[in-house]
């Protein structure tokens, strides 16, 4: 059993919390709306704080399940200063997706102050996290992962080390550039089968066992048939991870076109009132553009 400091309960930081709290770590949460994290402790047990800026002498392990490398920052290194109240040896985990170089410079300020950390983005959704069936990317010194790994493992169905810190970071981006193109190919493939005349659902049994077939055309195409877009991983944070890949595909001189028109159409859709959508409402772009 560990003592964890869980930051960040969203939709993906609630259940992960869940699953150490029951697999028998001490953890304590913490979250911006203090409610969130009595609402977290009411279904867990636990303990929840509403300061980061105090001592945390016996905690073991520091977890952020956060939004933007500004929170990140913000909690760590900036007005709440964490890593200056935990004791050297404490292993900091960052499942938020950011960018790498944040990565780095997060790395640089715990070996500052005698800590471990490890950058371990996720993938899986929201779904993947109330089943406890996550993929990790991990960045970390060899000796390290396997401590990463052995926490994890409550939420964890795939975990793959990726070699030093920020290289996690770098594979979740790989990760959505995947991503973004097919959920847009799967889009336009149901919009062109419905301007068509086809049966949508014959057309998905005819190629989904083919080359076509993907995760999101099993998964998704029923509810996006239907209209139904809340799904957990919205387009605003599919926005804010795209601008990060092309913001490294920029520092590494290359371009990614496909990724860029994607991350268009995600912009159209913010302007279009539906940040809030999850990413499949690709296909409610197509059906409803001017």
């Amino acid at each position: 059993m560990s003592n964890i400091l869980f930051i960040g309960l969203g939709n993906m930081g609630f259940p992960m919390a869940g699953h150490l709290a029951r697999n028998g770590h001490n953890v304590t949460v913490y979250n911006r709306t203090s409610s969130r994290a009595e609402l977290w402790v009411n279904e867990y047990g636990g303990h929840s704080t509403t300061l980061l800026n105090t001592e945390f002498p016996d905690t073991d392990a520091v977890l952020l399940c956060v939004g933007r490398d500004d929170d990140v920052r913000d909690i760590l290194t900036g007005n709440h200063n964490l890593l200056s109240q935990l004791s050297p040896g404490t292993l900091v985990i960052d499942h938020t997706t950011t960018s790498a170089s944040l990565a780095r410079e997060i790395d640089e300020a715990c070996r500052q102050h005698g800590l471990q950390f490890s950058d371990a983005p996720v993938s899986g959704g929201q779904q993947g996290a109330i089943n406890g069936q996550l993929s990790l990317m991990v960045g970390a010194s060899d000796d390290l992962f396997p401590r990463v790994r052995e926490l994890t493992r409550a939420y964890t169905k795939a975990i793959q080390h990726m070699g030093p810190v920020g290289n996690g970071q770098t594979t979740k981006m790989v990760n959505q550039i995947c991503v973004a193109g097919l959920v847009e190919a799967l889009s336009e493939g149901i919009h062109f089968a419905q301007q068509a005349g086809l049966d949508v659902a014959q057309v998905i049994a005819a190629v989904s066992q083919g080359a076509a077939g993907s995760w999101q055309m099993s998964n998704r195409w029923q509810s996006m048939v239907d209209g139904h877009y809340e799904h957990g991983f919205a387009v605003n944070w599919m926005h804010k991870d795209l601008q990060i890949c092309l913001n490294e595909a920029q520092a590494l001189g290359i371009d990614l076109p496909v990724t860029r028109q994607v991350d268009g159409y995600y912009r159209e859709l913010q302007q279009m009132g539906a940040g809030e959508f999850d990413t499949s409402a690709l296909l409610y772009r197509l059906q409803h553009k001017d």
